[in-house]
C-alpha cells in the first residue's frame, strides 16, 4: 500500500475562544465555525485568511447545521437561530430550551436538537415551530445521527446510553448502555450498514442496527482520551476521528484499522483538544480545537 502523506495547508485563526464546531457549507470550499466566543464565521478555503463574520450570539455555540442554504445555530441557553449567511441576517429564531444545544441535525422537513436537559426537540424546518419534545435521558443529550433510508434516529447521551428511535413515529425501539462514560459522537456509514460511536471512554464502537435494535460488531481502543467527533468521507471508504488527546486519526472503514495519525509532533497539529472534524473533499480534512484554530489538511495517497 502506498504510504499516506499529510500536509497542513492552512491554519484559520481569528476566534477569541475555543472552537467547538465546524460545518460544511455551500460547497467543498466553504465551511462555518463557531465556539465559545459566540461568533459564527464563514471561511473560503481558497482564501483562508479572510474569515467573514455572519452572526454573533451572546453565549457559546456547540452546534451548527447547514440546511437548505441556511445556517442553523444552536445557542447555549437561548435556543436556535436560522441565519441567512449570504445576507448576514437572522431570519428566524426559537427559544426551545433553557439548556445547551449540543447537536443539531435535519431532514428535509424537520430539525432535531440534542439538549443539555436530556430532551430531544423536533422542530418544523419551515417556521421552527415545535413538533415534539421527548425526554430521553436524565443527563445531557450529546449527539444525533439520522439514517433516513432505514427510518432511524439515534441519540447518544451523557448517561452512557445510545437510544434508537423510529424516525417517523419517534417511538423508542432500543436503548443500551453503550459506553463506560458519556457518548459524545455518532455517525452512520454512508451505506447505512454501520453506526459508529465514541465518547469519554476513548473507545470507538461499531454497531449494526437490525430490526431497529443495536448489535455490537467491534470495540476499538481508538484514542488516549475522549473521542469528540467521527466523520466519514463521502464515499464511505474512510473515516476520521478527533480527540481530547489532541490528535486526528484516519481509519479504513472496510477493516476499521488505523492508517494515519495527525498530531502536533509530526504534522504541526493542534495543541489542545480537537473538537470536530470533517472532510471538505475526498483528500481534505478540516479540524477545529480548543486552541482557537482551524487546521486544513491535505491527505495524499488515500
Amino acid at each position: 500500500m502506498t504510504k499516506i502523506e499529510v500536509e497542513k495547508i492552512a491554519s484559520l485563526t481569528g476566534h477569541k475562544d475555543c472552537i467547538y464546531t465546524i460545518e460544511k457549507g455551500e460547497s467543498d470550499q466553504v465551511i462555518y465555525s463557531a465556539g465559545g466566543d459566540g461568533m459564527v464565521v464563514k471561511w473560503d478555503l481558497n482564501q483562508p485568511d479572510l474569515g467573514k463574520l455572519v452572526a454573533k450570539v451572546e453565549n457559546s455555540v456547540y452546534a451548527l447545521r447547514f440546511h437548505q442554504g441556511r445556517l442553523l445555530v444552536g445557542h447555549n441557553f437561548n435556543g436556535i437561530h436560522l441565519i441567512n449567511p449570504g445576507l448576514n441576517k437572522e431570519e428566524l429564531s426559537a427559544s426551545v430550551s433553557s439548556s445547551q444545544i449540543f447537536d443539531v441535525k435535519s431532514t428535509g422537513k424537520n430539525i432535531y436538537l440534542a439538549c443539555g436537559d436530556g430532551t430531544l426537540v423536533v422542530l418544523d424546518a419551515e417556521d421552527l415551530s415545535t413538533i415534539a419534545k421527548i425526554k430521553v435521558s436524565d443527563k445531557s443529550l450529546r449527539a444525533i445521527a439520522i439514517n433516513e433510508a432505514d427510518n432511524l434516529l439515534v441519540i447518544g447521551s451523557s448517561n452512557f446510553t445510545i437510544s434508537v428511535f423510529d424516525l417517523q413515529s419517534l417511538q423508542l425501539t432500543d436503548q443500551q448502555n453503550a459506553h463506560e462514560n458519556s457518548v459524545f459522537t455518532l455517525a452512520f456509514s454512508p451505506d447505512g450498514i454501520y453506526l459508529l460511536s465514541g465518547g469519554r471512554d476513548a473507545k470507538l464502537k461499531v454497531w449494526a442496527i437490525r430490526q431497529k435494535k443495536l448489535e455490537i460488531v467491534e470495540t476499538i481502543a481508538a484514542h488516549l482520551f475522549a473521542i469528540n467527533n467521527i466523520a466519514f468521507r463521502e464515499d464511505g471508504k474512510y473515516f476520521a476521528t478527533c480527540s481530547m488527546d489532541k490528535s486526528v486519526k484516519v481509519w479504513d472503514a472496510g477493516t476499521f484499522s488505523l492508517i494515519k495519525v495527525i498530531d502536533k509532533s509530526r504534522h504541526a497539529g493542534h495543541g489542545t483538544s480537537v473538537n470536530k472534524v470533517l472532510w471538505s473533499s475526498s483528500d481534505t480534512i478540516v479540524s477545529c480545537s480548543d486552541d482557537r484554530s482551524i487546521s486544513v489538511w491535505k491527505v495524499k495517497n488515500l
